[in-house]
């Protein structure tokens, strides 16, 4: 490995002493996502001209994937905006008219998204019985009146009893618990079917957190994340939309897809990369001199670089950051990677000729009567089917035709993610006519499914703070390298980006969005405070 110290001989700022060679800072964007594309699209608008993206996939989105299904486009990746008010993702769907379509009752509220916030949901037990709605309603409150209580912890500067262990699965376990217990009222049958639908409830807080288990997630850490007000809006033409809308101004020879890159080296730990490049940028406003970064890709093509822009899921850093960055990340930042917590959730769509809910019903809740008293919802691999918490109707119906939308995560979801669509057909069959009770439901026409867990550019849906993060680990993930303020080494050499790098609103689609613009902005802002802009703004007629 080449070694990063900087040589104290020069007192240049090598800034300023690198654009002396340079027409234009050479910037590569690793990741053709939210992140990736909305960091690109400022970059441009701002009169940088030298950039590169390099997606390891054969298309742009990163975990935005619509699929069309037919005459329906289903969401195998980011499904809901989440708010309006605020919402850069929201705002750009509504200006370019992806909304118009998007029914009022499609404009789900509350915590747990569905595609219609009208109707019921059936909360079914595995011996075939539909939980009373009223029973339903009670114990909703209940367990609402927990997760309040789980909110302030961080939000009031509430200490954590360590009874809890700092989890919300173990809190909400046991208080709900309590509680339920308590109750004179209720008899011991109304108990048991109470402490069941717990198990259910917290294994659809899991699915929306992208944990493996809510023991997993940190209770003081748990409030920070914060929700934007307004509704969950469905795009009806797919998220996709979204996707291109960042990427229509763009050049096509400033993205490369299907390009992964080995490795990043960074700190002139390779200067003789300038010989490897060989002319393969194919950025020709250039001239040469020593990159302080160089990012080496998987088919053997190096570009050197002034700043590299990382947009990488946490999935990944965690898998490969060891061999990703040469030097190694320091350890307070690879420290952060470890610590944060990525797991998968995925979704499993269920086409049928015909509804075999009623029209009020808009999901299926699956309660397990024997797992009341569980204290870890850990399955052996043959039974990861146990994880599935739901399925949801697709609403409109004139839309999606007649579908469901199931959902697993965690490890449950990964073993799912290694059987074929007919085993998965099957079970999500026999699971449907045992809870229901409806012998005659027909196997779905036609199954489709995500992977995210096993797919290797992403490695995970989205992050979560796991018990020992914290907001901190979020900040230190997205520092840029590196650190040191010192004018020996070039600043803002490599930029992390991402979901996972937004402290309050990490796993959404707008923390992407707004992390990319975040890091780009650094860039616009050291430029603009070393030139003046007027006269070293290139002309974006070169584009």
């Amino acid at each position: 490995m080449q070694s990063c110290e900087i040589s104290s001989d020069s007192t240049d700022d090598p800034l300023s002493s690198g654009l002396r060679r340079h027409q234009q800072p050479r910037i590569v964007v690793i990741g053709a996502g939210l992140a990736g594309l909305a960091a690109t699209k400022s970059l441009l608008e701002n009169g940088f001209t030298n950039v590169t993206v390099l997606e390891a996939s054969d298309h742009i989105g990163g975990r935005v994937l619509s699929v069309q299904f037919g005459k329906a486009t289903l969401e195998l990746g980011a499904t809901w905006i989440h708010g309006a008010n605020g919402n850069p993702v929201y705002h750009l769907a509504e200006d370019n008219g992806l909304l118009e379509h998007t029914t009022e009752e499609e404009c789900s509220v509350g915590r747990i998204s569905l595609y219609a916030k009208n109707g019921v949901a059936h909360y079914q037990t595995n011996s075939g019985k539909r939980i009373p709605k009223d029973l339903v309603e009670e114990f909703s409150d209940l367990y609402n009146e927990v997760y309040e209580l789980t909110q302030e912890f961080f939000q009031n500067g509430k200490p954590v009893g360590a009874e809890s262990k700092n989890s919300v699965g173990i809190f909400t376990r046991d208080l709900v618990r309590k509680k339920i217990m308590l109750d004179p009222e209720d008899s011991e049958s109304t108990k048991k079917l109470k402490l069941s639908m717990l198990q259910q409830y917290l294994k659809v807080e899991s699915c929306e957190s992208s944990s493996p288990n809510m023991d997993e997630v940190s209770l003081s850490e748990f409030g920070e994340w914060t929700e934007i007000p307004g509704a969950h809006h469905v795009i009806p033409a797919g998220f996709i939309k979204v996707v291109e809308l960042l990427a229509q101004d763009i050049p096509a020879r400033v993205l490369r897809l299907g390009k992964p890159v080995h490795r990043i080296h960074w700190n002139y730990s390779c200067p003789e990369a300038e010989d490897n490049a060989d002319g393969a940028n194919h950025n020709q406003d250039q001239r040469p001199g020593p990159a302080p970064v160089c990012v080496e890709c998987e088919d053997g093509e190096w570009l050197p670089a002034d700043h590299v822009i990382v947009t990488a899921s946490l999935g990944v850093l965690k898998k490969a950051h060891e061999t990703l960055f040469s030097p190694g990340l320091p350890q307070d930042k690879a420290l952060a990677v470890q610590k944060l917590g990525i797991s998968t959730t995925d979704k499993i769509f269920l086409e049928f000729a015909e509804p075999f809910w009623s029209p009020e019903c808009n999901s299926i809740q699956f309660v397990w009567e024997d797992e009341a008293q569980l204290e870890s919802l850990a399955y052996p691999v043959e039974l990861w089917y146990r994880k599935i918490c739901s399925f949801d109707v697709l609403y409109p119906p004139e839309r999606y035709g007649h579908m469901l939308s199931g959902w697993i995560c965690g490890d449950e979801a990964l073993r799912m993610e290694r059987c074929d669509d007919e085993t998965v057909a099957e079970i999500c069959t026999e699971l449907l006519r045992k809870f229901t009770g409806n012998q005659n439901i027909p196997k779905p026409r036609r199954i489709l499914r995500s992977a995210w867990g096993s797919n290797p550019y992403i490695r995970g849906s989205y992050s979560f703070t796991r018990v020992g993060s914290s907001g901190g680990d979020v900040e230190r993930l997205a520092e840029p390298l590196p650190y040191t303020k010192s004018t020996k080494a070039p600043p803002l050499q490599v930029l992390f980006a991402g979901e996972a790098t937004h402290r309050k609103y990490y796993s959404t689609t707008h923390g992407a969005l707004l992390s990319g613009q975040r890091e780009a902005n650094r860039l616009i802002e050291l430029y603009h405070d070393l030139f003046n802009a007027e006269t070293t703004k290139p002309n974006m007629a070169l584009l």
